[in-house]
């Protein structure tokens, strides 16, 4: 009778320290590229905002500097306190809510004609994108001299044509500034919108939309119950990222208006406070406000695009 040992378990070894040190060495090796890039956005972006940061909460008058002391947070309390600060928050708010809302409303309206096949189709959308690929400080310009100059601008043009003679010649600056810098900030954005919305639409499922046309569905329930539910989080992602650029516009404010006329959004005011006042704690804690503002968007858009590449590949 033979008796057979049970066999032994061998343990497992351990990962030797020398065994790790290739691993370490080669993920170094596939990050090492990175490096100089890493170091110079930290350069360019996070220590002027540490500075700026810094700045805030001093009170520091360029015109005078060896009078600057620390004021903690009394520059953050005058831009919520000061009148004109206030305003310019409320501007700011007024002129990205307009703008916002017009474009993505254009925009989807733009989205569903494009989705649809028509000869010229390619032609239709590369005009359309057009007015977004052109320097924001040039399409100001052209709204400014090209529309709406009272002598010669296109819009008075028209309605001489259309009028006559006795027809009004309005200025269009000075009697609608606000609705004159969203017109040309809507006539910028509004492709923006459109290239969204339009991804959104064509990543519908068409077999559903076929299956519900043969159940009887109409053109208006499809849009409401199986288009707008299906691009809900693309609206959800124009209307963030559109937030956060134009928060932060200066071009149009400054070309076209010049701040005044009650147009004057924080990022103007900042410049105005900076460049004019020589306010630069003052200047920086609106700056830090607006950084802030647009951080907190960031963070919903962020999370927007997350959720969207998370449907994609559920799918």
């Amino acid at each position: 009778m033979t008796v057979t040992n049970p066999p032994t378990r061998v343990a497992a070894a351990s990962p030797r320290p020398a065994a790790r040190r290739p691993n370490r060495m080669r993920a170094w090796a596939t990050r090492a590229p990175l490096l100089p890039a890493l170091i110079f956005m930290i350069v360019v972006t996070q220590l002027p905002f540490v500075a700026t940061l810094v700045i805030s909460f001093f009170d520091w008058n360029a015109l005078y500097p060896d009078q600057r002391h620390f004021a903690g947070l009394a520059n953050y309390s005058e831009v919520l306190s000061t009148p004109e600060l206030r305003r310019s928050v409320w501007t700011t708010v007024v002129l990205t809510a307009t703008v916002v809302l017009v474009s993505l409303l254009l925009g989807l309206v733009l989205a569903l004609l494009l989705d649809r096949r028509f000869r010229g189709r390619a032609a239709v959308r590369t005009m359309l994108i057009a007015p977004f690929l052109l320097v924001p400080v040039a399409a100001a310009l052209l709204w400014k001299h090209v529309l709406f100059n009272p002598e010669y601008g296109l819009f008075n043009g028209v309605l001489h044509w259309i009028g006559g003679d006795g027809a009004a010649q309005p200025d269009w600056i000075s009697e609608m500034p606000l609705i004159a810098v969203e017109a040309s900030l809507i006539w910028q954005w509004t492709p923006f919108m459109t290239l969204i919305l339009l991804a959104g639409l064509q990543s519908r499922d068409p077999q559903l939309i076929e299956a519900a046309r043969v159940d009887g569905a109409g053109g208006r329930q499809v849009f409401v119950h199986i288009t707008l539910p299906h691009i809900r989080r693309y609206i959800e992602l124009s209307v963030l990222l559109g937030s956060i650029y134009i928060v932060q516009n200066f071009d149009a404010v400054y070309t076209i208006t010049s701040g005044g006329l009650g147009t004057a959004n924080l990022p103007y005011t900042i410049y105005q406070t900076f460049y004019q006042a020589h306010e630069n704690g003052l200047a920086s804690a609106a700056g830090v406000i607006v950084v802030i503002g647009s951080l907190v968007l960031a963070t919903f858009a962020l999370r927007v695009v997350s959720s969207l590449f998370r449907a994609e590949v559920s799918r």
